[in-house]
């Protein structure tokens, strides 16, 4: 909405009464007494009477009875003109449910080989993504387990895991598990495991960290291990450890290593699971024809509602209060709008209100509130409903919405409403004479000849109805252009592409952070730098960062770096500016480090200017969890990778580089790890701040078979031209398929 901010929240308080007020209304709220009484309440300012209770209260009027005034509402919205607006807007809620994951070693009956239980008391697709750890292996922390120790329809990936779907479990329907043999003469050291929930994408570890369940002793030691406080000896100790790891297991001299036993272990993790559920909300228009007044009837199957709305004037959307009268549960929000509860209704299926509006009002504008920190908008948006059936706004909703569930409006404009009947009369009596041919009682009885007669009679029907169709569309004048005209037209030219002739120079190394200076070193050689042919000058990553070499960002918008501060950074780019120089800018779009760890102990919650959460998060990175849609390319696994699918990312992201520009001075980019995002949205990026010159780093491995570089690496270079070609040319990308090649030559 444009006008009012619904963050931060104000609580709600249900139950908050004012002593001496609470007012009875019934369902038209048309009460001379109530309206006087309301007046008072909400416009307490301008009259005699002050409250001195508990003035930070908001003041509610209630109803004497939820479920009777429900009904009341209901029935008199159905008495009262004719709907000439429906339409059923879906919403999409988070519902967060908390269970545990559970880690058991024990023997059947006591006795036999010792199984590896894992399972989950939350409802869903479990997939157990595991492999294991050798004695003495360093070479490589996940292995796949042989194959006999893997449980049926278990799926390799790759060469490193394995990945088991999670059961029912026997006798208990809550819970769904899966068992791993554990086979003693494998030498394995630890079980690694991380949880996925095919359902949603999300992936589970242990404190933001793998699973790993611990069969030496040496392990125990390891902080990372799962329950390893509650580890008082390893598993399999006695029987795994071979001579050589005897130096990992020193026991004291007064405990015998033959005495030890093995002991079973269970351990708890809680788990936190994000549901979305589908829910939706109706709103209708009538108009009474005895006020000339708008009636609102809004529904929704969700449990508890606050609807925070407010009225427009014009299609500009700004909210504003409207005059009284109010329904029941109504609070004002900060003189800017208002809240009112929802009733529940008799059946328990959701709730609703009737909404009295004056005529003249363009629109209803809402949002809903379930608590303090859940909001539901439509498409990112303010709901809205227009008033008028031949407003502009009205038009304007049903194009937005005609992907949406269906709009029902019935015209009050008498030639349209006559269309209307008359083309619903053709398409049923095309509708029957369909029925007339498909039926199997017809077929028996009528001839080819009546039946091609049918289809003529459905031809003109069709051929009638489209001439309508016609009619309503407006016509356009061709307009001629000359060829003389279109060879005037200058030719366009991408975005970022520069002139093809730019010499860059790389404008730091990866010691260069260490002097804590290196703005002002550099600007002392700008003109120097001018003088060797140099035309463009790529400095670092300007953001706040983890490492210190700046490409582990978290708060983008903070521009003091090892490098040195944002002052120093502008005078800078300054100075190159003046030497003639154009200016890059090394812009991390992939990956980005979080501030705040999420309730399952996962680092993906962001602060600073661009708070975003989980949702900015790809779903398929096993190590941190989010909410959004699935990578579009190669993840990077030190840091949480960006979701650039989601609308509000790129739109954050699109206003902090235009901010870079402006504030900063860049005149292009650099992009780091591009092949970790779609080259489509590169071209967003490069449309949205028309830069001078850009490119890319789409860096891979090179092609080697035994360990020795192939001659033909088309493939890698065909890599980054698929790129380059996915960004539509609005950038180029380094050439580093010949850096490799002359790299393996000792070339360079």
């Amino acid at each position: 909405m444009s006008s009012v901010t619904v963050e931060p929240l104000l609580r709600y308080h249900r139950r908050t009464e004012v002593s001496g007020l609470r007012k009875v209304a019934n369902s038209c709220y048309s009460s001379s007494s109530l309206n006087c009484s309301r007046q008072k309440l909400f416009h307490r300012g301008k009259c005699k009477l002050r409250l001195r209770r508990r003035p930070a209260a908001p003041v509610v009027i209630r109803a004497s009875s939820s479920s009777s005034s429900n009904t009341a509402l209901a029935e008199t919205f159905e008495s009262s003109g004719d709907v000439f607006f429906r339409h059923s807007f879906p919403v999409t809620r988070t519902e967060t449910v908390e269970g545990k994951i559970f880690v058991r070693i024990d023997q059947e009956n006591g006795k036999g080989n010792w199984h590896l239980t894992v399972g989950c008391s939350l409802p869903g697709k479990w997939i157990l993504h595991w492999g294991v750890s050798y004695v003495n292996d360093i070479g490589s922390e996940w292995d796949q387990p042989p194959k006999h120790m893997r449980p049926s329809g278990s799926v390799p990936v790759k060469n490193y895991a394995i990945e088991t779907p999670l059961k029912k479990a026997s006798g208990d329907d809550s819970f769904y598990e899966v068992k791993i043999d554990i086979d003693p003469k494998s030498a394995i050291a630890a079980i690694n495991f991380v949880l996925k929930d095919q359902e949603t994408g999300a992936w589970y570890q242990h404190k933001g960290r793998d699973f790993k369940v611990p069969l030496v002793d040496y392990l125990l030691e390891d902080g990372t291990v799962f329950g390893a406080n509650s580890f008082n000896r390893p598993f399999f100790s006695n029987i795994l450890l071979k001579p050589e790891t005897q130096d990992h297991t020193q026991e004291p001299n007064n405990v015998k290593k033959e005495d030890r036993k093995v002991e079973g272990i269970y351990e708890e993790q809680p788990i936190a699971k994000h549901t979305a559920i589908e829910n939706s909300v109706t709103v209708s228009v009538r108009r009474c024809p005895e006020t000339s007044k708008n009636l609102l009837y809004l529904e929704t199957d969700l449990p508890e509602v606050v609807v925070h709305w407010g009225v427009c004037r014009d299609a500009a959307k700004n909210w504003e209060i409207p005059p009284g009268p109010h329904p029941p549960e109504t609070v004002i929000f900060k003189e800017k709008a208002l809240r009112t509860l929802l009733q529940a209704k008799e059946d328990g299926r959701g709730c609703s209100g009737l909404f009295t509006l004056d005529e003249g009002l363009a629109g209803f504008l809402f949002v809903l509130k379930l608590n303090d920190n859940t909001w539901l908008k439509c498409k990112g948006n303010d709901f809205y409903v227009p008033l008028s059936s031949s407003s502009s706004l009205l038009a304007q909703f049903t194009q937005e919405h005609s992907k949406d569930s269906p709009v029902s409006v019935k015209a009050l404009d008498q030639n349209q409403g006559s269309d209307t009947a008359f083309t619903n009369e053709i398409i049923k009596e095309i509708r029957n004479l369909v029925s007339g041919i498909s039926s199997d009682n017809s077929r028996k009885v009528k001839t080819k000849e009546a039946q091609e007669s049918i289809l003529q009679e459905i031809e003109k029907l069709a051929a009638e109805a489209y001439s309508i169709f016609r009619s309503s569309i407006p016509t356009f004048k061709e307009e001629v252009v000359y060829e003389e005209e279109l060879e005037k037209s200058p030719p366009k030219k991408s975005s970022g592409t520069g002139s093809g002739y730019e010499i860059v120079l790389q404008g730091f190394n990866w010691e260069s952070h260490k002097s804590g200076r290196w703005y002002m070193e550099l600007k002392e050689k700008a003109e120097d730098i001018a003088s060797l042919g140099f035309t463009v000058v790529w400095l670092p990553p300007p953001t706040e960062s983890v490492s210190p070499e700046g490409y582990m960002p978290k708060d983008l918008y903070n521009l003091n770096s090892r490098y040195g501060n944002i002052y120093e950074l502008k005078e800078l780019v300054g100075k190159l500016h003046e030497s003639g120089l154009k200016v890059l800018g090394d812009a991390v779009l992939n990956h980005r480090c979080a501030q705040y760890q999420n309730q399952n102990g996962i680092w993906n919650i962001f602060g600073g200017r661009l708070n975003w959460d989980d949702r900015a998060v790809v779903a398929d990175d096993p190590h941190f969890q989010g909410r959004g849609n699935k990578s579009s390319g190669d993840n990077f696994h030190a840091a949480p990778n960006i979701d650039h699918s989601q609308d509000f990312v790129r739109k954050d992201i699109k206003e902090w580089m235009c901010w870079l520009r402006e504030e900063i001075g860049y005149d292009g980019w650099r992009l780091d790890f591009v092949r970790g995002f779609w080259g489509g949205y590169v071209k967003d990026y490069m449309d949205a701040t028309s830069p001078y010159f850009a490119v890319g780093e789409y860096w891979d491995s090179l092609s080697y078979t035994y360990g020795e570089m192939d001659h033909n690496q088309d493939a890698h270079r065909q890599r980054i031209i698929d790129w380059i070609n996915a960004t539509t040319g609005s950038a180029g990308a380094f050439d580093v398929t010949t850096k490799g090649v002359l790299h393996e030559t000792n070339l360079v």
